[in-house]
């Protein structure tokens, strides 16, 4: 076998653990993104092996991977369409790579016109700057978005030169430019986080839109790239239903 051939085997591996893993932990729709990682790296592989008998085993081992990745591919898009689609993603603490975009973004799409946001965390300076950023990516995207509903929790802000409320309507004064409503009520009961979009989806986070840690600085890289900036640990779990109504 080739350095090269062997470097992609070894990789082709470590994928398709990877995606065994998440299959065992019935997280189909990342197990089916790994499989297929996977096994185009194992088919790269077996191009470069000399060996035939090497070659053959690895073939074998191919079939029964794409076997099993079918099979959940299928179940997959039969639970989209039986409208019981529900895949979680697990965020470890300091791991990067999930900005705003990279969560919501798929969900962004032309009949999208509403969002409600049910968070009783938007009141702090730092957490209202995350709904901020929620709001220009939503803004950005094909989506025709005309409402956006907030819930949260009230906030005393006591010797602050704008309070909870001025900020939500600065924010809200400056979304009408771009035809957007930001409608804002509160409640001191609030506790479940949830996005509801009104195509279907509905995006549980157990922390809310408050997932990032501080940056070191305000010139350090993840100040301004939500992508490189270390996220708390929490578990997000999405949902599709046809039949979702927004309050």
């Amino acid at each position: 076998m080739t350095d090269m051939a062997a470097g992609m085997l070894a990789s082709a591996t470590t994928v398709l653990k990877r995606a065994v893993e998440l299959d065992m932990a019935q997280k189909q729709g990342e197990a089916v993104v790994c499989y297929q990682e996977g096994l185009q790296l194992l088919m790269d592989a077996i191009k470069n092996m000399k060996d035939p008998v090497k070659k053959e085993a690895c073939r074998k081992k191919m079939l029964e991977y794409m076997d099993r990745a079918e099979q959940l591919k299928k179940q997959v898009e039969e639970e989209k369409a039986a409208e019981i689609y529900h895949e979680q993603i697990h965020i470890e603490d300091n791991s990067t790579g999930h900005s705003y975009q990279q969560l919501f973004g798929r969900f962004l799409d032309e009949n999208l016109t509403e969002i409600d946001i049910d968070d009783p965390y938007v009141r702090s300076t730092p957490q209202i700057y995350n709904l901020l950023r929620f709001c220009e990516m939503v803004i950005k995207s094909k989506a025709q978005v005309k409402l956006i509903r907030l819930l949260t929790g009230s906030e005393n802000e006591h010797g602050q030169n704008m309070s909870q409320k001025d900020k939500l309507g600065e924010l809200a004064r400056s979304l009408k430019n771009f035809k957007v409503t930001l409608e804002v009520s509160y409640s001191d009961t609030l506790h479940d986080r949830e996005i509801r979009f009104n195509n279907g989806w509905i995006v549980k986070i157990g922390r809310g839109l408050d997932i990032y840690k501080a940056a070191e600085g305000k010139f350090s890289i993840g100040f301004c790239d939500l992508d490189l900036r270390q996220c708390r640990e929490t578990t997000v779990d999405i949902f599709k239903s046809k039949n979702v109504k927004t309050s």
